[in-house]
């Protein structure tokens, strides 16, 4: 089973994931913001991988280094989880709907970090949630997670649509790069043999 359980301590937040790559979509989501307890389950039911977070944050202040550390706490998980990505697909992409808003969200395994987010939202706020911070999950996710992604909302009127589906999107895209790829079984998806 392709598992892991990592814990981050700062001044600033406590957090622990726990993840199943080969899950069932389940989750349970206890970070103190809403919003990502929400966006954070569509990863998990989309992403068909079992997510538990709990996290205490400096959230008096704002919701920043709660949301950020998450991200960075979710990518070192997927890390150990996946391991060597002997015999993964490695890509993964997905376009997802909501109403009006289209969002399209590509990754690659890459052993490199890199985000490229144009995600221009029609408003600040969604609900408490400043939506800044989701490229701040995201670029907090890449950089430890050691992946490739390029998300885009190619359309979209409500900041809450937009949102969901570069959640959406994303778990969708991720779910197709972890998966095992029967051709490449026992091979490492570079011509390199390494990621």
């Amino acid at each position: 089973m392709r598992q892991a359980e990592i814990s981050r301590n700062t001044l600033e937040t406590q957090i622990t994931v726990r993840l199943n790559l080969d899950g069932s979509g389940q989750s349970r989501l206890a970070t103190g913001v809403p919003f990502l307890d929400h966006m954070l389950d569509q990863i998990a039911r989309h992403g068909m991988l079992d997510l538990e977070v709990e996290a205490q944050g400096d959230l008096h202040i704002d919701a920043h280094h709660t949301v950020e550390d998450i991200g960075i706490t979710i990518g070192q998980a997927l890390v150990k989880a996946w391991g060597d990505k002997n015999g993964l697909r490695r890509y993964g992409h997905a376009y997802v709907p909501l109403d009006e808003a289209l969002s399209r969200v590509v990754i690659d395994l890459s052993g490199r970090p890199g985000l490229v987010f144009n995600v221009d939202f029609k408003r600040a706020m969604v609900g408490a949630f400043d939506v800044d911070l989701t490229h701040e999950f995201f670029q907090g996710l890449v950089n430890h997670a050691l992946m490739t992604i390029h998300v885009d909302n190619l359309r979209g009127e409500n900041a809450h649509h937009q949102a969901e589906t570069v959640f959406k999107a994303f778990g969708r895209a991720l779910r197709m790069a972890v998966e095992a790829d029967p051709r490449a079984a026992g091979s490492i998806p570079s011509t390199k043999g390494s990621l």
